[in-house]
Order: C-alpha cells, then structure tokens, then sequence
C-alpha cells in the first residue's frame, strides 16, 4: 500500500522523525517491559529526551524549547505510538502543561520553568480530576484560599498523568468557593512544598507504565506569584481555550494506534499458517484487513485536516470534540479486530496488540469522555 504522507509534513519534521524514531527504538521500544514491571519509566529517559531537543517542540527558542508548532508534536507522538509505548508522559509534558505555561504564565514563570522542562531537569503535570468529580470541572473541591502573600492549598486529585514523577503541578482550584466556574483558578505548586504527597501508582488495566497517580494537598502553602493568569477566577476559561489541543493530541495517538495496529496485525497474519497457508490468505482475514485500512486512512485524513487547522489558529470546538470522540471510539475497535486476527496469541501479554487493544479503552474517558465530546458537537447543531 502507498505509504500516505500528511500535508502538515516538510523536510523539517522528515527530520526529526528521523531523530525521534531512533531515539525510542533505542531507549524506549527495548524497557516498555520494564516500565509495565515498574509502573513508570525511567526519570533518566526526560533527561536523554532533553539533550536531543525531543521536549517542548513547540514551545519558542527563547524559553528553551524548539521553536516548533504543533506538527512537531504530533510526530513525537506518532513515533511513539508505532512502539506501543503509552507510559512515557511526553505529549502531555510537551503539549499541555509547557503550553498553559506559555499561554497564562507571567514572564518570571515561563523563564523559570519553560526552560527546565524543556531539558527535561523538570517533569510537567496537571492535576484536574479528582475523587468526585471527572468531567465536571467547575465543581471542582480543591482550594487555595489567599492568606496575605500565600495561597494554602487543600485537596485531593486523582487520575494525574505523570503524578509520580512531576516536579511541577498546575492544580485547577477553587479561590472563591462560592463560585461555579467564575471561582476556579489554576495554580503552581512545586512538588517539594510542605504539605504536597503523592499518594500510590493507580494500578489501571490498561497503560500500566504510565505513573498515574493520586496527589494530595494540605495546607500547602504557595506565593500569590504562582497565580497562572493575571487574576483569579481566569481558571475555566483557560482549561476550555487548551483542551482542544489536550483532545487532538489524543486524536493523533488513536490514529497513530491504529495504523501501528494494522501493520502489526498484517506482518503476523503473513506469517502464520493455518490449514495449510497463511492467515492472511484467507478471504475473511484480507476483508477485516481491507476495513481495518480504510478506517485507518479515513481517521488519518481527519486528524490531519485537524492538525493543518490547528496551525493555522482555526481548528473550532466542535470539530476538535469530534476528532476525539471518533478517532478513540475507531481505534478500540481496530484493536479488538486486530487482537481477533492474532487468535489466542492476540490475548497473550507478549504481544504488541494485547497492549495496544486494553491501551487504548482509556483514550474514550479521558479529556472529557465521549459523551461529554457528543454534548459538545450536539449544542452546535
């Protein structure tokens, strides 16, 4: 088949794919075991990542990071992908927390930081969900209550992505508890403050390298300078204007998921016989491989037209939502028809496509979960 080439591409991103691919065939693709033993990757790997100039891609040159745009990201995240490796948090490092930074920080914040995570001394985590609340951000429980040039910080987050290893957390809060969303603000908070505690690595059935982690915050005592924003209660407005990059970047690794899967899935059913001859040969296998292919090329096309928008500034809401709701709803299905082809191997821990198939169930919750992605594109029609 003609290998397709996104029109985001260029010499550039030929190059450093080029960089990228190498890079996690040598220190990524030989411990994804390990990371899975050990529920999180080495703190070695950002460092080494660092060096290479493979963090903060898209941040500018004057903060330490590579002067890129998003297109860079997505080949990190793809290169990723094609080694079925879901532990390593880079993309969200990379895309999101690095991106709030630059986005709300003050000047004094994205010279301290920015450059740091961009060499990878500084791991990046955002903690927004907790015990009781998911997809409902304005309800949030957590609280940084201003006591003269202090915030004390109080609450618990669940589910945090790089929880683990992070050593600098955006925590979404509420300044004024009596306010709905007009009460949330977004703050810093180091994690060698007082009073800041990881709790344990979730133990999840799926991305089991990744150190998905519980934090939890009591009276945490900050700087009012570690505000994110110009004021308090700017909090829900900044969440909703870079969730839309939070759920491409999403879109990108189901499709990137997908295409790993279907080349995965091609190779063994090319060499493993049954009655006689390959798998592939039989018209059953080439017919869910011909609409495995054509659902790969159609998400590939989707996210791409996506990615060209979002370079330009004019990737909308709605279309974002339904890039994730319908890139993680098709890759799980490729994955479980791909683990179907590789029979009884498939349901065997050794093989990629195990992995890919219980991986990948995660990507339809988080970032706002599928249905929460069909009110979204509902209220625009």
């Amino acid at each position: 088949m003609t290998a397709h080439r996104s029109p985001w591409m260029n010499d550039d991103l030929d190059a450093l794919r080029d960089l990228a691919r190498a890079f996690f065939d040598k220190e990524v693709a030989p411990n994804v075991d390990r990371y899975i033993q050990q529920h999180h990757v080495d703190r070695e790997l950002w460092n080494k990542a660092g060096e290479l100039g493979l963090l903060c891609l898209s941040i500018p040159e004057e903060y330490g990071g590579g002067g890129g745009t998003f297109a860079h990201e997505a080949v990190l995240i793809e290169e990723q992908a094609r080694v079925v490796d879901t532990a390593w948090g880079q993309s969200l490092h990379n895309g999101i927390v690095a991106h709030y930074l630059l986005h709300y920080g003050t000047e004094e914040q994205k010279q301290a930081w920015l450059p740091k995570m961009a060499s990878g001394e500084v791991v990046g985590a955002i903690a927004m969900t907790e015990p009781g609340t998911g997809s409902d951000l304005q309800n949030v429980k957590a609280k940084a209550i201003r006591d003269g040039d202090e915030y004390v910080v109080n609450g618990s987050k669940t589910f945090i992505t790089n929880g683990a290893q992070a050593d600098l957390i955006i925590v979404v809060v509420k300044t004024d508890t009596s306010q709905g969303a007009a009460g949330i603000s977004l703050v810093l908070v180091e994690a060698d403050r007082p009073g800041f505690r990881r709790g344990r690595v979730l133990d999840k059935i799926g991305q089991k390298g990744q150190d998905t982690s519980e934090l939890f915050f009591e009276d945490v005592r900050i700087p009012v300078t570690n505000l994110l924003g110009t004021a308090e209660g700017q909090g829900f407005v900044q969440l909703m204007q870079q969730l839309p990059q939070e759920r491409l970047i999403i879109a990108v690794g189901s499709v990137a998921g997908m295409e790993a899967a279907l080349e995965h899935t091609v190779r063994y059913t090319k060499e493993r016989e049954a009655f006689g001859r390959s798998v592939f040969n039989f018209q059953n296998t080439k017919f869910k491989l011909a609409e495995v292919a054509t659902e790969a090329r159609v998400a590939r096309v989707f996210a791409d037209d996506c990615i060209v928008k979002h370079i330009a500034g004019e990737l909308d809401i709605p279309t974002v939502a339904m890039a994730k709701w319908w890139t993680t709803d098709r890759a799980l299905s490729v994955a479980s028809e791909c683990l179907q082809l590789h029979g009884g191997y498939g349901y065997m821990t050794e093989y990629p496509i195990s992995r890919m198939w219980v991986d990948s169930r995660v990507q339809m919750i988080y970032a706002g979960t599928n249905e929460i992605m069909k009110e979204i594109i509902a209220r625009t029609l």
